[in-house]
């Protein structure tokens, strides 16, 4: 069964860091793009980072470029989202994604992860 755990989130101040993991079990991931979304209350849920199965270029939403930055570790199937300077706009709940293996379609889109964790809470007061 394949199955994603986020974690790390928290309750920080503007200008704070957190780090946020994600595990992943159940399938191979090393041939899977991972990608972490956020949905901010009363918002779409929107696109923050994907890291590529292949090479592991990444990807970031201008939002965050600069300040976010998206890891993996094969060995131990987990995705890592580390973030820094946050504001306030940057509370949401934040999501781990996975496309299928060797997807090679739109990564911006959610169309593109068929599978999902449960989410991890950030909230960042100014």
């Amino acid at each position: 069964q394949v199955q994603l755990i986020e974690s790390g989130g928290g309750l920080v101040q503007a200008g704070d860091s957190l780090r946020l993991s994600c595990a992943a079990s159940g399938g191979v991931w090393s041939n899977r793009h991972m990608g972490w979304f956020r949905q901010a209350p009363g918002k779409e849920r929107e696109f923050v980072a994907v890291i590529r199965w292949s090479g592991g270029t990444t990807l970031y939403a201008d939002s965050v470029e600069g300040r976010f930055t998206i890891s993996r570790d094969n060995a131990k199937n987990t995705v890592y989202l580390q973030m820094n300077s946050l504001k306030p706009e940057d509370t949401a709940v934040y999501y781990c994604a996975s496309t299928p293996p060797y997807y090679s379609g739109p990564l911006y889109s959610r169309a593109g992860y068929p599978y999902w964790g449960q989410g991890t809470q950030v909230i960042v007061s100014s």
